[in-house]
């Protein structure tokens, strides 16, 4: 895929009726569905989840019930969060990595 740049780790194939929500990702506009996880918001516009901290491998998820803490990502303002048990709030501002003065 030569110059198409970055896919979405997921594509949805249904439940394409629910309503729209807003959310930026490292600064970009990005919109998913009500009742989508924060990690399921993500891998649908974006092919990885974050980077690990141990060796920059690219992450998404990994037992996916909140118990591993591998999908940790980060809020422009706030707390970080698992992204697999977080519902996706419209307006949410999520980064990939952590902010330069976080923890």
């Amino acid at each position: 895929m030569s110059g198409a740049g970055p896919v979405a780790r997921l594509v949805r194939l249904s439940e394409l009726d629910r309503p729209p929500v807003s959310f930026t990702l490292d600064g970009a506009p990005r919109h998913a569905l009500a009742g989508d996880t924060v990690l399921t918001a993500v891998l649908s516009v974006a092919p990885a989840l974050r980077r690990s901290e141990f060796g920059g491998e690219a992450r998404a998820g990994f037992c996916l019930m909140g118990a591993c803490q591998d999908c940790w990502v980060w809020q422009e303002r706030g707390p970080r969060l698992r992204a697999c048990a977080t519902l996706l709030s419209d307006g949410m501002r999520l980064l990939t990595a952590a902010p330069g003065q976080w923890p």
